[in-house]
This record gives structure tokens, C-alpha cells and sequence, in this order.
């Protein structure tokens, strides 16, 4: 009971935090004697870029079902998307044989067409939050090529790269990258109020928990139907716990990828690593008052939303703080949490 008590503290806490939108927390052990959850269970939030992992599931399938190599070039399977010009170093071209496996890892040199800036100094990200933009995989793409490549086989982060596996799960499924979500992972868990947010459904925007940016409340539908597979799904907690409970239960994909996920980390801004489609934060002990704190593995996004699990504490969590301008602030209440889950 303790832990609960001390737990909700630090969720108060948060949430009396001017810095941070709605609370929402949901954190459970595997053998059960923690199960808490922090605001409505059933409050639609943008997940952000834990998006990703719903993205490499469907990939996980369609490699078992021999429909995806994670090996060969991306661009064999959309022929009919022109990717020249993506990841060009010292006037070579990458592009057309960047693979799967890279684009999924971020080290396939493409640059980050959300976060990154463009040779005007601006990004897409800052001309969102002044005002709401849609764009499509074309707009994407050109961005992209107006922007510094990284190295590859170097870990750079890039939306770029889960636009364009967005793409490829459509032409491999037949049918939206939505509609693939739906008939792959949520209609099979049976999660009640788990979408990706696309056009039609900007009339749904305000029933969304409120983003923030600063203080400011943000009215961007146009911007997240425009994000789809790096960024759009719709999730609640509820939802969430019970993804990440198969994602990494071996429902979802079979057990010797869901391993492969994780066999290769590479850094890309610190505390975080990303592998094959998931991400890990390990902390030093400076930052965790000297306490030992294991690794976490899952995905965090932007709007500070968390989807994670400590496997070596069987503890999972699932979260936001609805906020994209203090970033950090998700990952403390995560961090002191799962130190109070622990005791």
C-alpha cells in the first residue's frame, strides 16, 4: 500500500507541474502486486513516436510470413517511389540500397525531416507549433533531400525512415498503414480505443487529450494526421498496457525477433539507444541519485508519452505528460516511479 501512496504522490506532483499537460500514468508488475493507474484509464492520448513499435510489429509479421527480407534494399519493395537523392555522402548516393534493417535502426543516414533543421535554419517541428501544416510522403521526401545526410551505419534519428516503412507496410499489405494497424494489432488484442489518427479524423482532434507546448495549448490536427506511422497512433492506458504486454510477450511477433530487436543497440542522443525498432534508456548512476536503475526498453515520444518495460523488474509502464516542449519531464516521473514501484 505504501508504494501506491508514495507513487500517487509523485503523480500529483506532476500533474500540479505548470510545465506539464493532463497526467496520465498506468504502471503494473508482473506478478501483480502493483497494478496503478493515474487519471482516466480510458483518455485517448497521442502515443507520438511509440508509434514505432507498433510499426515494428506489423514488420515482425510480414517477415515471418516471408513477405518482408529485413536485409534487402527498401527501395525493391516500393519501385514506385522515386528515393533518389535521400542519403547522399561526398556525392554518392545510398538510397537506393539502404535496407530495411537500417531504416528501422536509424542508421541508414537519412535525415530527421520532423526534428531536423532545413538549410534555412527551420523545422518542421517549429513551423507545427507556429501554426498547423498538413504534408504528405512527397512533401516528406523533398524535405529530406534538402537536408544533410548522416553517415550509414551511424545511429541518427530519423521520422524520415518510419514515413517512408509506413509506406512500405502499405504496399506490402495492400491497404493503409490505418487499416493495417487495425486488422494486425488491434482488432487481435482486442484493444477498445487504439487508432492511427489520419484526415478524417481531425473532427476528433479536441476528444484527444490535450498537447501543450510550453504553456500553450496546441490545435494541430492537420500535423498529426500528417504523421501517420512516426507519430499518429491514438492509444489510451488500458490499450497501451495490453500492446506492450504482447509486443514483448511474443503475441505479436515471434520470440527469436522480438530477441533480434534488441541484439544491436546504437546511440543516438544520450540516455537513449535505439535497436531494430525500439528503444532503450540506461542511466548512469549521477543521474539516478546513485541508485542502480536497469535498463528501460520500449519507446518514448515527443509529446511525452512513454511506453516502456523494465524487464529486469518485471514492471511496465505506460504514460504521458502531454507536453513537447519539456521533454525531460516524462522520463523523471518515469524514472522516480519505477524507483517507487521498486521500494
Amino acid at each position: 500500500m505504501r508504494r501506491h501512496e508514495v507513487i500517487r504522490d509523485l503523480l500529483d506532483a506532476a500533474a500540479s507541474d505548470r510545465r506539464t499537460g493532463e497526467v496520465l500514468w498506468r504502471m503494473r508488475t508482473d506478478d501483480g502486486q502493483l497494478d496503478l493507474t493515474y487519471g482516466n484509464a480510458h483518455r485517448p492520448f497521442f502515443v507520438a513516436s511509440c508509434t514505432k513499435l507498433f510499426v515494428t510489429a506489423i514488420l515482425a509479421q510480414l517477415r515471418s510470413e516471408r513477405r518482408l527480407d529485413w536485409d534487402a534494399p527498401l527501395a525493391g519493395y516500393m519501385p514506385d517511389l522515386d528515393l533518389t537523392g535521400l542519403v547522399v555522402v561526398r556525392g554518392v548516393d545510398h538510397s537506393h540500397t539502404m535496407t530495411v534493417r537500417q531504416v528501422m535502426a536509424h542508421t541508414a543516414g537519412l535525415a530527421d525531416y520532423f526534428e531536423g533543421r532545413r538549410r534555412d535554419g527551420s523545422t518542421t517541428f517549429g513551423r507545427v507549433i507556429a501554426h498547423d501544416m498538413a504534408w504528405t510522403l512527397d512533401d516528406v521526401l523533398a524535405w529530406t533531400r534538402g537536408m544533410r545526410s548522416g553517415r550509414p551505419g551511424r545511429g541518427a534519428y530519423s521520422d524520415t525512415g518510419y514515413q517512408l516503412l509506413g509506406a512500405l507496410i502499405e504496399r506490402l499489405d495492400r491497404r493503409p498503414f490505418g487499416a493495417a494497424l487495425q486488422a494486425r494489432i488491434v482488432a487481435p488484442l482486442g484493444l477498445t480505443a487504439t487508432w492511427c489518427f489520419m484526415p478524417v479524423d481531425v473532427v476528433r482532434y479536441d476528444a484527444i487529450a490535450t498537447l501543450f507546448h510550453g504553456a500553450t495549448p496546441l490545435s494541430i490536427p492537420r500535423a498529426m494526421a500528417s504523421v501517420q506511422a512516426d507519430g499518429g497512433v491514438v492509444s489510451t492506458l488500458d490499450d497501451g498496457l495490453r500492446f506492450l504486454a504482447a509486443f514483448f510477450g511474443g503475441t505479436l511477433c515471434d520470440a527469436a525477433i522480438l530477441a533480434e530487436l534488441q541484439s544491436q543497440w546504437h546511440a543516438v542522443f544520450p540516455p537513449f539507444e535505439v535497436g531494430f525498432g525500439v528503444m532503450r534508456m540506461r542511466l548512469p548512476r549521477l543521474m539516478t541519485g546513485l541508485r542502480r536503475v536497469p535498463p528501460f526498453v520500449g519507446h518514448g515520444g515527443a509529446s511525452g508519452a512513454v511506453m516502456f518495460r523494465v524487464p529486469e523488474w518485471g514492471l511496465t509502464v505506460v504514460g504521458t505528460v502531454n507536453q513537447l516542449q519539456h521533454r525531460s519531464l516524462a522520463y523523471r516521473v518515469m524514472v522516480q516511479t519505477a524507483l517507487a514501484a521498486r521500494g
